[in-house]
């Protein structure tokens, strides 16, 4: 699905982008919106982490869990 939307652009940027995105300005907006998502996304992940890392309850049950891990598997 696609969406169409009105922005407001001022002369220089749309002077830039005429230039830089040639006939299809729509693909290149998306291309450039797309990299930011994944940019945001990947910057949540390692912020998400680094609390992770940082919450020290978190690690003690991480501990606790993990003697369970090869519970009732051979070492073949």
């Amino acid at each position: 699905m696609t969406h169409r939307t009105t922005i407001t652009l001022d002369d220089e940027i749309f002077a830039f982008l005429d230039h830089v995105a040639g006939d299809n300005r729509s693909a290149y907006i998306n291309q450039l919106l797309q990299q930011e998502r994944n940019n945001f996304l990947k910057q949540a992940l390692i912020k998400a982490n680094q609390e992770e890392a940082e919450d020290s309850d978190y690690q003690e049950e991480l501990q606790t869990w993990e003697s369970t891990l090869s519970d009732g598997l051979t070492n073949d």
